[in-house]
């Protein structure tokens, strides 16, 4: 089983390296879910050597995309192959709640040669049989899910037929809520290839500026304390 840090900051990226996680995801303004980070933090955590999958995602909200936010999302798929990421991580859907299966593949044209996720948008699909069944077909390495539950405890009864459902035909990672006094019974009854949190705390950012903001900041401890207790 591996493990992926969430990682929105510097100093998570560096905390990934120094607790030697498998991978992270990289975003940034995590307090909205994530978004695309900037270029300069790509080429900061490839250089920094860490195994890095990018999150492909223009703005908040939900996964139903303009033509021009398409548009966006491929040329930064392309930049993040260019500046050498392991990875992607993508969602998208058809106002239905169905996987746009002709974005999607788009999509993996340009990420060809680099792995690729299916992020939790996975989770607001009206059909996750069918959903999976099309990212099987379309090549996907692995989905992001916390059970379509707003957290993996909640999800955890549909995260064990979706691990029974996949039988090897994709990777699944759960996340979404994880933390230290869950992460050992996801390890232990559902087994999953790998699991994903943040390990963050809300934290007041600069709190003597005019321009304070309330902010989720990784936690040194927190993560430690999550690694410890997931019993690996």
């Amino acid at each position: 089983m591996k493990f992926e840090l969430c990682a929105a900051s510097l100093e998570a990226i560096r905390l990934a390296k120094e607790l030697n996680f498998d991978r992270i995801e990289l975003c940034q303004n995590l307090d909205q879910g994530g978004i695309t980070p900037s270029y300069g933090m790509i080429e900061y955590a490839i250089a920094y050597g860490i195994d890095t999958h990018v999150l492909i995602r223009p703005r908040p909200g939900g996964f139903n995309y303009s033509e021009d936010e398409v548009e966006v999302m491929l040329r930064d798929i392309l930049n993040c192959k260019e500046m050498g990421a392991k990875g992607i991580v993508i969602g998208v859907l058809t106002e239905s709640g169905e996987i746009d299966r002709e974005i999607l593949m788009e999509f993996m044209g340009k990420a060809k040669g680099m792995e690729v996720t299916f992020h939790r948008a996975f989770d607001d699909c009206f059909d996750w049989k069918k959903s999976m069944d099309i990212l099987i077909d379309c090549k996907v390495n692995r989905i992001l899910s916390s059970g379509l539950a707003r957290n993996v405890e909640i999800g955890m009864p549909i995260l064990q037929e979706m691990m029974e459902y996949s039988s090897g035909r994709i990777e699944i990672m759960t996340g979404g809520g994880v933390n230290a006094a869950n992460i050992g019974r996801l390890h232990k009854e559902l087994e999953p290839d790998a699991i994903h949190f943040s390990g963050t705390v809300k934290f007041q950012q600069d709190e003597d500026s005019l321009f304070s903001e309330s902010v989720l900041r990784v936690d040194k401890a927190r993560v430690q304390r999550i690694l410890a207790a997931s019993n690996v």
